[in-house]
């Protein structure tokens, strides 16, 4: 019997969805930051074992949206509902149950998939307080299951994938077994340039920056990949933070999106990066289409 799949991660912003669906993956293919609001779009990730093949679709942070970004990211994440066989809501064990999570749940109200809640980063806190959550939680929702996991110290995930595969239908094999995700290339190192600015920017410079691949070509004759890419911002004091001071900052954050590009595509990399203002991209809705972000 072969079991197979989509699989919806919902939660609000920072519960760890994208660091949990790169664990179940076996391979990164989401970014993830301690920041929240780094997803912005749909990302797929696909596991395939000798009995299924799990493809789960991580999502935006849900929240209350205050940009034309914010709200493409929401709708992005609520519209994956009707495109799954099942999904996990994700909870974050050290933050109690607020407006957010409330909102989520109650949108599950007139669902018929099976929603598994996962509470996470349960290394957080003590066990003591680990019961009484997972008894709150049987009153928000009749879930299929509530399991609690660690997504950083990788504890109880491969009992949440036996439940996933417990769950799921007999079904193809949707994809090939080497792939683990629908992305492009492009979309790829877009997204590892993006994650260095989050890690290494602050306050506002992060949300504010879009990142556009304008060139990815192979030098077959040099055995790597040559790269350019626009950091896209809003404001010119922006536009100065990204570079830094004698262009440091800039060079940091090309250096470690080189080394995750190196690591992925398991060749040499050649990035030139270039920071461009763009005024209010984020309030602009033909900007976000060029820039890759689904209408809301």
């Amino acid at each position: 019997m072969f079991k197979s799949g989509f699989i919806g991660i919902i939660g609000k912003p920072n519960a760890g969805k994208s660091t949990l669906m790169n664990l179940m993956v076996g391979e990164k293919v989401a970014i993830s930051t301690h920041k929240p609001q780094t997803t912005r779009n749909r990302i797929m990730g696909i596991r395939t074992t000798e009995t299924g093949q799990f493809v789960f679709l991580d999502t935006p942070g849900i929240h209350k949206a205050r940009t034309s970004l914010g709200r493409r990211m929401v709708s992005t994440a609520m519209n994956v509902f009707n495109d799954v066989n099942m999904l996990l809501l994700l909870t974050d064990a050290g933050m109690p149950l607020g407006q957010d999570d409330t909102r989520i749940v109650r949108s599950l109200k007139d669902i018929t998939i099976p929603v598994v809640l996962v509470i996470n980063k349960i290394d957080l806190i003590g066990k003591e307080k680990l019961l009484p959550l997972i008894d709150g939680a049987r009153h928000l929702h009749p879930f299929e299951d509530i399991v609690p996991v660690s997504a950083l110290k990788d504890f109880n995930v491969d009992r949440l994938l036996n439940i996933i595969e417990k769950i799921l239908p007999e079904g193809p094999r949707y994809f090939s077994d080497d792939m683990i995700t629908d992305r492009s290339e492009r979309f790829l190192a877009a997204e590892m340039i993006r994650e260095q600015i989050t890690l290494y920017a602050h306050k506002e410079v992060p949300y504010a920056t879009a990142v556009v691949v304008d060139t990815f070509k192979e030098d077959t004759t040099k055995g790597l990949l040559r790269l350019q890419a626009t950091v896209h911002v809003e404001k010119d004091s922006q536009k100065g933070i990204i570079i830094g001071k004698k262009g440091g900052m800039l060079k940091k954050i090309g250096r470690g999106a080189r080394l995750e590009m190196e690591r992925f595509f398991n060749t040499r990399v050649y990035l030139e990066l270039f920071v461009r203002v763009q005024k209010d991209w984020a309030q602009d809705s033909r900007m976000l289409g060029e820039f890759g972000y689904p209408s809301d």
